[in-house]
């Protein structure tokens, strides 16, 4: 099937790459031509595992390819994948600019006599597939275009295995009354056309245990939602006993197992830290409690949700600030702390929302020198301070330059180097064997064993 996708983000060049190694043709479109290029030349402008050799052998095989030309690549397709972005405004609001742009360029530039589906991958609120719907009919009244929402579940660090084993494919279509619609039965044949193709494009990676979820357009839409607001409600649940852990001598590993064993709460999401990151949690959270306000519904759960996540980003530093003083009797002027990890999680390069971000801002408003390393993200971590703070951060290539004459170790993301830090050695290099552990990964008994302080989240 020939299928063009615009916007070559994260979830559109996973999204471009994985279909066009089912077999599918697949026209990526961007507006970016030096972006375009780039990725031709294998240049990947963020980090996916195994996405780049995805991409390669697609291109390759001349099954993925690259434009600028919309007009073109709307005449080509029979289905068309909207993944442009949605960022979140500052009232909590998506932004729905890019989705519109593509749908009113879809409508201008179909063939007559065509029928296209419209499907829209991008995390967007309830309504926006009428409204898609609706500014097709204005564009071009004569446009034969059925919009889809198909929201996409991709985890940043596996999009490529989330892709080709999704728990389940959504599938939302206009919900029509027969009673007050004369061309009933034909936009009916339509919907159910598109249906077909949506389902068609995914044949080759579904499974009999895989199924298609069909509702209308305004439930697909709220499942991305309710998904991601869900997952976030359970990470600052557990960061909310964590704190308490912290003050009654209770160590949140051992709750967690044990919540976990509950078939009715599973043990996934239930690693206390320094809170969630990324581009999807904190913009869904905000912008479903937008939803609900919008709806005269008060959602202060959604609030509290979010707000306990900014709160548990640097709740780290406070632990910093308290050792010094309390055990050290010292302030953190001067002195040199060592991040471990910029990414928001690992196996990504994206720093959007990262809690390392608030935590060095924080370090550097007490006076505090940073050296931080982290294996993929240093060249998008520098983009996220002003120069002035630039000046207060010097980032490595390796953990023990990072280590070098260090006064504490922070481990912000969860490496899997840092898993396996050689602690004799970093000990020889640092000033104070201190060891913050803002993720949990190592157990406090092995860490002070050899010699260390041990700090974490909920444990100690």
């Amino acid at each position: 099937m020939k299928i063009s996708i615009f916007g070559t983000g994260y979830v559109g060049l996973v999204t471009g790459a994985c279909l066009a190694n089912l077999g599918h043709i697949v026209t990526c479109v961007d507006i970016d031509q030096n972006k375009i290029n780039q990725i031709k030349q294998g240049s990947i402008p963020f980090f996916e595992p195994n996405l780049p050799e995805l991409v390669k052998k697609n291109i390759e095989k001349q099954r993925l390819l690259f434009t600028t030309d919309a007009k073109a690549a709307v005449e080509s397709a029979t289905a068309i994948f909207n993944c442009v972005g949605t960022p979140g405004k500052e009232d909590g609001t998506a932004n729905l600019t890019y989705i519109f742009t593509v749908t009113k360029t879809v409508a201008e530039h179909i063939l007559e006599n065509k029928h296209i589906t419209l499907i829209n991958k991008s995390t967007v609120p309830p309504g926006t597939a009428k409204q898609c719907q609706d500014l097709i009919s204005q564009t071009n009244p004569n446009a034969n275009i059925t919009v889809i929402s198909n929201p996409e579940f991709l985890k940043e660090g596996a999009a490529v295995y989330d892709f080709t084993h999704p728990d389940r494919i959504v599938i939302g279509t206009q919900k029509l009354d027969s009673n007050n619609l004369d061309s009933f039965e034909q936009k009916q044949s339509n919907i159910n056309q598109a249906i077909q193709t949506v389902k068609k494009i995914y044949l080759g990676r579904t499974r009999l245990y895989i199924p298609f979820i069909e509702t209308n357009w305004e439930t697909s839409e709220m499942i991305k939602y309710a998904s991601n607001a869900f997952l976030a409600t359970k990470i600052s649940f557990i960061n909310e006993i964590a704190n308490i852990s912290d003050k009654v001598n209770a160590d949140i590993k051992v709750i967690a197992q044990a919540m976990g064993m509950d078939y009715r709460i599973s043990p996934k999401f239930l690693g206390a830290g320094i809170g969630y990151g990324g581009s999807c949690f904190g913009k869904d959270v905000r912008a479903l409690e937008t939803i609900a306000t919008q709806n005269n519904i008060s959602s202060k759960l959604l609030y509290q949700v979010d707000n306990t996540n900014k709160k548990q980003k640097t709740i780290i530093v406070d632990k910093i600030k308290n050792y010094f003083k309390e055990k050290l009797d010292q302030t953190l002027e001067g002195k040199t702390i060592t991040i471990l990890g910029l990414s928001f999680k690992p196996k990504t390069s994206d720093m959007r929302e990262a809690p390392s971000i608030d935590i060095i801002k924080e370090l550097i408003k007490l006076e505090a020198n940073i050296q931080a390393y982290d294996p993929i993200a240093t060249n998008e971590a520098r983009k996220c301070f002003t120069e002035n703070e630039l000046n207060k951060i010097s980032f490595k290539t390796n953990i023990l330059e990072a280590c070098q004459s260090s006064d504490a170790i922070v481990i912000v993301t969860e490496w899997d180097e840092f898993r396996t830090l050689n602690l004799q050695l970093i000990k020889q290099l640092t000033k104070n064997n201190i060891i913050f552990d803002g993720r949990n990964i190592y157990e406090p008994e092995l860490i002070q064993e050899e010699g260390f302080d041990y700090i974490g989240i909920g444990r100690s």
